[in-house]
C-alpha cells in the first residue's frame, strides 16, 4: 500500500482515536455494569415496587414495545417520564456510543483489509499493536455490554419515556435495540463478523510467535541468559542496549495473551488450518487461567473457549487441546510464575543497586530499567488476577506470595530512579538521536534508489527534527514534544517501505512515557487482594522494610481514570486515599508498638537500678565484708540477677526478645523513613506524621500505664519510680531520631505536655488527674482522719502504726524526693491543676467555717469585746457551738496547705534546676514587693512566683479561690466581720486541744499526732487571703488573734481540772509556731502578750515527758 493511500484513509489517526475512544466506551460499560449490580447506586426507579410490572413488561417486549397501546402496563413510567429521562440519559447515550464505536470499528477494519496492510510486530510495531488493541478493546466492549443484566430495561425504559414526552421514539433506538438482541450471545456473533478479517488478524498474531516464546521463558532460562544483569559482562557495561525490536522488549505479556486469546477466539478458523497458529494458541492457553478485559472483569479463558468450540462441528481436537492446556496451566503455571518472581527479586535488586550507585548507566542501559518494570508488572498482575479469581485449588500456595512487597518496592525504586535521573537519560539519548540516528537516517535516504516523494518528505523531516536537538534544551528544562514525529512514524509504518528498523524509538519522551506501563491501575479494583498482600507482608519480618510500597502504589490509582467517565474519579479517590491512609496507619501502629515494647524492656532494665532493689546487694556485701556465714536464700525466693547480667552472652546465636524487637524496629524504620512525602490524588502524604501521631498516643497511654493506678485498691506508683520509667522511655525514643525519620522531640514534648493537663488529646485521664485524685482521696483524706501525720522534722507525711487503716507508706509518697519527682512529671500546668483542686477543698472547709461563725456570731461578738474578763469568758466560751468542729476543719485546711507548700517547694527545686537563669529574677522581683505596693501588683508578682514554686506571704491561689466562692446576699462588711470573728473563734477554741491525748508535742517528729501543728499554716494563710481580699491590714488582725489566743491559754493555767490541762504545755508551743509561720508577726509581739518564760518551761516539760516515755522502752 502506498503512503498516499494510507494518508488518504488516515489509518494512523483513526487507529489512535478509536483506541482511545474504545477505552472510554469500555470504561463506561464497566461503570454501568458496576452501578447496576449494586442496589445502593442503582437508578432508584429500578427498585421501586410500583415500577416492577412495567419493567418486566419492557424487558419481555424489548425492543418491540407498543407505548401507545400499553398504557395499562406503562402507567408508572408515564407518571415519572421526566425523572426517568433525567436519570437514564447518560446510560442511554453510553449504549449509543457503543453502537457508533462498533460502526467505526468495522468501517476501519474493512478499510484495512481492502488496503491489504501488512502486520508484523517486529517491523511496524505501532501499527500492529494499535490494530490488535482495537480488536481486543472492541471485543471487550461487546462482552461487557452482554454482562449488563439490565441493558434491555435501561434502553427500553428510556425510549418509552422519550416517546411519551416527545411523541416519537429516539432516532437511535431501532438500531440500538437490534444490536442488543444480536449480542445476547456475543462470541458467536463476533466470530461471524470477524470471519473476513481472519487473514489480517492471524498474520498480526503470528508475528508475535518468536517474541511471545522468548517472553514466556522460565526462570532457569532467564538465569542462564543472565537477564537484566549489568555486571555479567563488565567490558560491555557502558555499551548502549540496542535491539531490533526495541519497543517489543518491554511489551506486556498480559497484553500479548489478551491479543492471542481473543484474536484466535474470534478468528478460530485458522486454528484447524495453520499449525503455527495452533502452536501459538496452545502455548498461550498454558500460561493463564484468566485474562483481564477491563478493571477486575476477566475472561475465564478455557471455559469460554471450550463452551464456544464445543458448539461447533470439527473442533473436537481443539476442545481436547483446551482441556489439556487447562490441566497444564493448573499444574504448572503457579510454580512457573513463582520461580520467575523469585528470579526478578534477585535480578532487579542487583540492577537497582548498580544503577543507584552509577546513575550514569541509565543512559546506555535505560532499556534494562524498562524491561525490569514490565516484567515485574506482568508477574504482579498475573498473581493478582489469579488470586482474585481462583477460589478452589489444591495448591493455594501457588496463588499467594508473602514476598510480593519486595517486587512492588523494587518497581517503585526503579521508577523513582528514572524520574530522579531523567536528565541523564535525556542527555544521552538526545545526543544519540542528533549525532548518530539522524546521520544514519540521512545516509539511508540518500542511498535509496527509489523513494516516493511523500516518504522522502516525512523522512527528511525526521532528519531535520532530530538534528535540531541540543543539550541546551535539557539544561533549560524544556519539555520535549515528539508526538508529531511519532505520528509521522506511525503513518510511515502503513507502507511496505520501512527504511529504518525502529531506531527513532530512542526518543527521550518514549522513556518517560514507558513509566506509565509500570503503573498498577488494576490494583484499585482488586482491593481485597491488595489488602491480603499487605497483611501477609506484615506477617513476614523480612518483608517489613518493603511495606511502604503499598501506600506508594495507591498513588497510581489516579492514572486509571478516563475523561469519558469522570464519575469514577470520586470513587477512585476515596479508595486510594482510604487504603493509603489505612496502610500507613497500620505501619505506624506496628512501628509504635515495637518502639513501646522496647521502651518497656528498657524500663524494666532501668527499674533494676532503683534504690529499692539495692538492699539485698548491700546486705550480701556487708555479710561478706564482716566474714559472716553466707545466708542461704529463702525457699521459693528466686536468686536475683545483678543489673547488666542480660548483656553477658556465651553464644551470640542465642536471640533474645530484645534482639527480635530491634530487628523488627529496624525493618519498620526503613519502610517509614523511605520517602519523606508523596502525592495521592492531589493530597501530599507524610508517613512520618502518621508515626508521630501513633507514637504520641501510645506514649501517652504508656505513661499512664506506668503510673499503675488501681481505682479499686487505690494503689499507684511512687512519683520517683514513675519518673525513672518515663526517663527510660524518653531516652530510648530520643535515640530513634535518626532512625525513624519522625520528629521525636515534638512527640515527646507533646506527650509530656499533655500529661500536665487533666485530659489528653484523646480525652483520657492523665497522670496529672490520677495523682491529683490519689493525693486528695488517699493521702490527704487519711491525714485528715489522723492515720497519717505531717512530720516537719522529716519534711514528709508519715504513717502512724495502725492496723488496717492504710495500704501504703505515706513517707514513700511525700518526702522531698517524691515531691520533686511529682513536680518534674506534672510540670507547672499540672501543679497548678493540683493546687486548684486543693484550693477547692480548702474553700469547701472555709464555707463550713463561715456557717459556724454565723451560727455563733452573737457570742463571738461578746467574746471579742470581753476576752480579757476571765469571769465573763468563763460563761461565754461554753456557749459556743461546734468549737471542736472549727478546730478540726481548720486542721484539715492546714494539712492541705502544708501538702501544697511541700509540692511548691518541689516545683521550685525543679524549676531552679531547669531554668536557673529565671528563678533568680523571680525571687528578686518578689523581694521588691512591700506592704505599700498596690494589691493587684502584689498578687500578680506573687502569682508569677507561685508558678515557679517560690513561697509567698499571701497565697494568690487561695485568694483567687476564696474570691470565686459563691457569695450569699451578705455585704462585704459582713463578710469581713465573719473573717474577724473566725480568728476569735479559733483563738478561744485552742484550749480545747489540751484535752486530746494526741495533742502531745513530739520532739522526734517536730509535730503533733493529730496534725494540729498544721493549724498555724491554716491560720496564717487563710487570714492573709481573707484580709487581702477585703483590703484590710493583715498584721493588725493577726496581733488581735495572738492577744486573744494568749489570754485563752493563760486562763487555761488557772484551770483545776487535770483532764482539761493534760497537754497545756504542748498547746502553748503553738503560739511560737504561729509566729514562726508568719512574716507578719515577730517574737517581740508574742512576748508582749505571752511571756517567753512560759514557752521555755513548756519546751522543758515536753522534752522531759518525751524522754521519760522512751526510757522504759530503752531499758527493756
Amino acid at each position: 500500500m502506498s503512503l498516499t493511500s494510507a494518508y488518504q484513509h488516515k489509518l494512523a489517526e483513526k487507529l489512535t482515536i478509536l483506541n482511545d475512544r474504545g477505552q472510554g466506551v469500555l470504561i463506561r460499560m464497566y461503570n454501568i455494569k458496576k452501578t447496576c449490580s449494586d442496589p445502593k447506586s442503582k437508578p432508584p426507579f429500578l427498585l421501586e415496587k410500583s415500577m416492577e410490572s412495567s419493567l418486566k413488561y419492557i424487558n419481555k417486549k424489548f425492543p418491540n414495545i407498543d407505548v401507545r397501546n400499553s398504557t395499562q402496563h406503562l402507567g408508572p413510567v408515564h407518571r415519572e417520564k421526566s425523572e426517568i429521562i433525567r436519570f437514564l440519559i447518560n446510560y442511554y447515550q453510553s449504549f449509543v456510543d457503543v453502537m457508533e464505536f462498533r460502526d467505526h470499528v468495522y468501517e476501519l477494519l474493512n478499510t484495512i483489509d481492502a488496503c491489504q496492510c501488512h502486520f508484523d510486530i517486529n517491523l511496524n510495531f505501532d501499527f500492529t499493536r494499535s490494530y490488535l488493541d482495537l480488536i481486543v478493546t472492541y471485543t471487550s466492549v461487546i462482552l461487557l455490554l452482554s454482562r449488563i443484566e439490565d441493558r434491555r430495561v435501561l434502553i427500553g425504559t428510556y425510549n418509552c419515556a422519550h416517546e411519551m414526552l416527545h411523541g416519537h421514539s429516539d432516532p437511535s433506538f431501532a438500531r440500538l435495540g437490534q444490536m442488543v438482541l444480536e449480542y445476547d450471545h456475543p462470541l458467536k456473533k463476533l466470530t461471524e463478523e470477524f470471519g473476513p478479517h481472519t487473514k489480517a488478524v492471524s498474520e498480526a498474531l503470528l508475528s508475535l510467535h518468536f517474541l511471545f516464546v522468548r517472553r514466556t521463558q522460565g526462570a532457569e532460562q532467564w538465569r542462564s541468559a543472565q537477564l537484566l544483569s549489568l555486571i555479567s559482562s563488565p567490558p560491555a557495561m557502558i555499551n548502549p542496549a540496542n535491539s531490533d525490536t526495541m519497543a517489543c522488549e518491554y511489551l506486556s505479556v498480559e497484553v500479548m495473551e489478551r491479543w492471542i486469546i481473543i484474536g484466535f477466539l474470534l478468528c478460530n478458523g485458522c486454528l484447524n488450518s495453520n499449525a503455527q497458529c495452533q502452536k501459538l494458541w496452545k502455548l498461550c492457553l498454558q500460561g493463564s487461567l484468566y485474562i483481564t478485559l477491563i478493571r477486575e472483569d476477566v475472561l475465564q479463558v478455557h471455559k469460554v473457549t471450550e463452551d464456544l468450540f464445543s458448539s461447533w462441528k470439527g473442533y473436537g481436537k481443539r476442545v481436547a487441546d483446551i482441556k489439556e492446556s487447562k490441566e497444564h496451566a493448573i499444574a504448572n503455571s503457579g510454580q512457573f510464575h513463582c520461580q520467575r518472581r523469585q528470579f526478578l527479586r534477585i535480578a532487579v535488586k542487583e540492577l537497582e543497586t548498580v544503577l543507584t550507585d552509577e546513575p550514569g548507566l541509565l543512559g546506555p542501559k535505560a532499556l534494562y530499567a524498562f524491561m525490569a518494570l514490565s516484567f515485574i508488572r506482568d508477574e504482579v498482575t498475573w498473581l493478582v488476577r489469579h488470586t482474585e479469581n481462583v477460589t478452589k485449588t489444591k495448591t493455594p500456595e501457588d496463588y499467594a506470595d508473602s514476598s510480593i512487597a519486595e517486587l512492588l518496592f523494587l518497581l517503585e525504586e526503579i521508577r523513582a530512579l528514572v524520574r530522579r535521573h531523567i536528565k541523564v537519560i535525556q542527555q544521552y539519548h538526545l545526543q544519540y538521536l542528533a549525532r548518530f540516528d539522524a546521520l544514519v537516517l540521512s545516509d539511508i535516504i540518500q542511498n535509496l534508489s527509489v523513494c516516493p516523494e511523500e516518504e522522502s518528505i516525512i523522512m527528511s523531516s525526521f532528519v531535520s527534527t532530530l538534528s535540531s536537538l541540543n543539550l541546551k534544551q535539557v539544561d533549560s528544562g524544556e519539555k520535549f514534544e515528539f508526538s508529531g514525529l511519532r505520528l509521522d512514524w506511525f503513518r510511515l509504518q502503513r507502507t511496505e517501505f520501512l527504511p529504518t528498523e525502529g531506531k527513532i524509538l530512542r526518543v527521550p519522551e518514549r522513556q518517560v512515557l514507558q513509566l506509565t506501563h509500570s503503573r498498577f491501575y488494576n490494583l484499585s479494583f482488586h482491593l481485597r487482594t491488595f489488602e491480603k498482600m499487605f497483611a501477609m507482608t506484615l506477617e513476614e519480618p523480612t518483608m517489613l522494610r518493603y511495606a511502604i510500597a503499598f501506600p506508594l502504589i495507591c498513588a497510581h490509582f489516579v492514572h486509571c481514570t478516563h475523561e469519558m467517565c469522570p464519575e469514577e474519579y470520586p470513587h477512585l479517590k476515596n479508595h486510594g486515599l482510604h487504603h493509603c491512609n489505612s496502610f500507613l496507619e497500620e505501619l505506624a501502629k506496628q512501628t509504635s508498638n515495637c518502639v513501646l515494647e522496647i521502651c518497656a524492656e528498657q524500663r524494666n532494665l532501668s527499674e533494676q537500678l532503683l534504690p529499692k532493689h539495692c538492699a539485698t546487694t548491700i546486705s550480701k556485701a556487708k555479710n561478706k565484708k564482716t566474714m559472716k556465714q553466707r545466708q542461704t536464700p529463702r525457699k521459693g525466693e528466686p536468686e536475683r540477677d545483678k543489673p547488666g547480667a542480660e548483656s553477658h552472652r556465651k553464644n551470640r546465636s542465642i536471640v533474645t526478645n530484645m534482639d527480635k524487637l530491634h530487628l523488627n524496629l529496624t525493618e519498620l524504620a526503613l519502610t517509614m523513613n523511605h520517602v519523606h512525602s508523596f502525592s495521592v490524588f492531589e493530597h501530599t502524604v507524610f508517613p512520618s506524621e502518621y508515626l508521630s501521631s501513633h507514637l504520641e498516643a501510645r506514649l501517652n497511654r504508656a505513661i499512664v500505664w506506668l503510673a499503675g493506678y488501681n481505682a479499686t485498691t487505690q494503689e499507684i506508683a511512687r512519683p520517683s519510680e514513675l519518673l525513672a520509667g518515663v526517663k527510660a522511655y524518653v531516652s530510648f525514643i530520643q535515640s530513634l531520631a535518626q532512625l525513624v525519620g519522625a520528629d521525636v522531640s515534638r512527640v515527646i514534648r507533646n506527650a509530656l505536655l499533655q500529661q500536665t493537663q487533666p485530659l489528653d488529646s484523646c480525652g483520657e485521664q492523665t497522670i496529672t488527674t490520677l495523682y491529683t485524685n490519689w493525693y486528695l482521696e488517699s493521702l490527704l483524706r487519711q491525714a485528715s482522719s489522723g492515720t497519717i501525720i505531717l512530720s516537719p522534722a522529716m519534711q514528709a507525711f508519715i504513717s502512724l502504726p495502725r492496723e488496717g487503716e492504710q495500704n501504703f507508706s505515706a513517707e514513700e509518697f511525700s518526702d522531698i524526693s517524691e515531691m520533686r519527682a511529682l513536680a518534674e512529671l506534672l510540670g507547672p500546668y499540672g501543679m497548678k491543676f493540683l493546687s486548684e483542686n486543693l484550693m477547692w477543698h480548702v474553700t469547701s472547709q472555709i464555707m463550713e467555717l463561715k456557717k459556724l461563725v454565723v451560727e455563733n456570731m452573737d457570742v463571738l461578738v461578746q467574746i471579742r469585746s470581753n476576752f480579757s474578763k476571765a469571769d465573763l469568758m468563763a460563761s461565754l466560751v461554753p456557749q459556743l457551738i461546734g468549737a471542736d468542729n472549727v478546730l478540726k476543719r481548720m486542721t484539715i485546711i492546714g494539712v492541705i496547705l502544708s501538702f501544697r507548700a511541700m509540692a511548691q517547694e518541689g516545683l521550685r527545686e525543679v524549676f531552679s534546676s531547669h531554668c536557673p537563669f529565671l528563678i533568680g529574677p523571680i525571687e528578686c522581683l518578689k523581694e521588691f514587693v512591700t506592704p505599700d505596693t498596690d494589691i493587684k501588683v502584689t498578687l500578680s508578682v506573687f502569682e508569677l512566683a507561685s508558678a515557679a514554686g517560690v513561697g509567698c506571704d499571701i497565697d494568690p491561689a487561695l485568694v483567687a479561690a476564696i474570691a470565686n466562692m459563691k457569695a450569699d446576699t451578705s455585704s462585704s462588711e459582713e463578710e469581713y466581720k465573719v473573717a474577724c470573728l473566725l480568728l476569735i473563734f479559733l483563738a478561744v477554741s485552742l484550749p480545747l486541744l489540751a484535752t486530746d491525748p494526741s495533742s502531745f508535742y513530739s520532739i522526734e517528729k517536730d509535730g503533733y499526732n493529730n496534725n494540729i501543728h498544721c493549724l498555724t499554716k491554716a491560720i496564717i494563710q487563710v487570714s492573709a487571703a481573707l484580709f487581702t481580699l477585703y483590703n484590710k491590714n493583715i498584721e493588725t488582725h493577726l496581733k488581735e488573734f495572738l492577744v486573744v489566743a494568749s489570754v485563752s491559754l493563760l486562763q487555761l493555767g488557772q484551770e483545776t481540772d487535770k483532764l482539761k490541762t493534760r497537754n497545756r504545755e504542748s498547746i502553748s508551743l503553738l503560739m511560737r509556731l504561729v509566729v514562726e509561720e508568719s512574716s507578719f508577726l515577730t517574737l517581740d509581739m508574742l512576748e508582749s502578750c505571752f511571756p517567753y518564760v512560759l514557752l521555755r518551761n513548756a519546751y522543758r516539760e515536753v522534752s522531759r515527758a518525751f524522754h521519760l516515755n522512751r526510757v522504759p522502752t530503752s531499758t527493756h
